[in-house]
């Protein structure tokens, strides 16, 4: 591996980069983009094709200290019972756009806390999606599940609408962890959980953990990776925690004197990524581990592997369709994001129209970029004969961007007629040689820590 003190000096420990689940990322989008291009993108997908679908739903029983993405609380089911009349509309509005023959290649339901649905809600839900699109053979549906909110009739309506892959936030087992961040889950509750969703013939399981949390030792994330591993999840994403106060307010309630420096970051991740590794999981980009078996150590060994909203993914639609409150879609011609607030997300839908807020236009410089940046986090390399082949650049203005980022990076990118390589041990830096090769401006954008 790259030195500490190579790190360093690169400046990577103080780097604030993009996670590059998107390009160019989220805070470039702008409101140039609305519900007519929205309409317009969807009337253009191919007939019998294969898209994804997100069903975003942005309530929690209780707001984690931790957590930056977009949620409300709720202690009713009234609020979530009127959300999902909206998405239902909402649905409707889209079969009446979308194309026929189009089937759903991957469905997954996020949010916040989509298991805060009763079970009624989840089929009601399930049975206006299969009104609009049949799953493709090979679908994967995918839920996130809260182990603290779900229960057997759940999971049963959840199973019964073709659940066949479960997504499980761990976080972090330690008691005095769970207690700075405002989530406490502990791991009896997660192992029934875990118990209860294969019960129901869901084999396929995704866990998250997270390093760089408050209190965190070498020996506390060593002793919680152990406990996940126990539970023999096929794929788990380890993400670095992202302090972002200033953009997730609910994050003041965490004491930043409590947080690890970046060095002892980067000892954190080594510490789980190690004991993953000597589980026999494959690494899989710069955060995901999976079994040999799983559809992404498939994908990466077989050069399909590809990155979007939810991270890593070997779903192979060119389509990504969200639904709900802040949902971004992708498509061929750009990114289109629903309005943010739930409130003005409902009132275009009851108005009879898409809530397209803002969103993105894609250059043919976007797509070149897109791809080069994709393939930097997935493979840790760029291939020049598809370079060449699908994008309008020259062989010289391509190496004379290779060179300038291996310039920047003091020459440890190695470069050939193949293309330009991240070796192994430079491959802590990836986010930031992808950011050498974003076009856009970073400096106001408050993104995470590179490490």
């Amino acid at each position: 591996m790259v030195t500490k003190t190579q790190l360093a000096e690169m400046g990577l420990f103080d780097a604030k980069v993009p996670r590059y689940t998107s390009y160019p990322t989220a805070p470039h989008f702008n409101s140039s983009v609305g519900p007519g291009d929205f309409s317009r993108w969807i009337r253009d997908i191919a007939p019998d094709s294969a898209i994804s679908l997100y069903v975003h739903v942005p309530f929690c029983r209780r707001l984690c200290w931790f957590c930056a993405c977009r949620t409300q609380g709720t202690q009713s089911d009234a609020p979530v019972q009127a959300y999902l009349e909206t998405l239902k509309s909402e649905l409707a509005l889209l079969k009446a756009e979308l194309p026929a023959g189009v089937r759903l290649s991957r469905l997954h339901w996020g949010g916040g806390t989509p298991t805060l649905l009763t079970a009624p809600m989840m089929q009601d839900l399930a049975g206006t999606i299969a009104e609009i699109a049949a799953f493709a053979d090979d679908y994967e549906f995918s839920v996130e599940i809260d182990p603290n909110e779900i229960d057997g009739p759940r999971l049963d309506a959840l199973a019964g609408a073709g659940m066949n892959r479960a997504s499980i936030g761990v976080q972090d087992f330690h008691d005095e962890i769970q207690q700075t961040i405002g989530r406490i889950q502990s791991f009896d509750i997660t192992r029934d959980a875990v118990a209860e969703i294969r019960a129901r013939g869901v084999h396929s399981l995704n866990a998250d953990i997270l390093f760089g949390l408050p209190d965190q030792s070498n020996a506390r994330i060593t002793e919680s990776v152990q406990k996940l591993l126990a539970l023999s999840p096929d794929r788990v994403a380890l993400y670095g925690y992202a302090h972002v106060p200033w953009m997730a307010k609910r994050q003041q309630m965490i004491p930043s004197d409590k947080l690890p420096t970046p060095q002892e970051r980067l000892a954190l991740f080594e510490t789980a990524r190690k004991l993953f590794l000597w589980d026999n999981y494959v690494e899989i980009g710069i955060d995901h581990f999976a079994t040999p078996e799983d559809g992404l150590a498939v994908a990466q060994k077989a050069g399909k592997l590809r990155r979007n909203f939810q991270g890593y993914t070997d779903d192979p639609a060119e389509v990504l369709i969200g639904v709900g409150a802040s949902s971004i879609s992708r498509f061929p011609q750009g990114y289109a994001q629903n309005a943010p607030a739930t409130s003005a997300h409902t009132a275009a839908i009851r108005d009879g129209r898409f809530s397209t807020a803002r969103g993105h236009v894609f250059t043919d410089e976007d797509k070149l970029r897109a791809r080069m940046i994709e393939m930097l986090m997935c493979d840790f390399r760029i291939d020049t004969r598809e370079i060449l082949r699908e994008h309008d650049i020259s062989r010289d203005a391509l190496y004379t961007m290779f060179e300038a980022a291996n310039a920047e990076f003091r020459n440890i990118l190695k470069i050939s007629g193949n293309g330009l390589t991240i070796p192994i041990k430079a491959r802590p830096l990836t986010r930031m040689i992808a950011r050498a090769f974003d076009a856009y401006d970073l400096s106001k954008a408050g993104h995470s820590s590179a490490i």
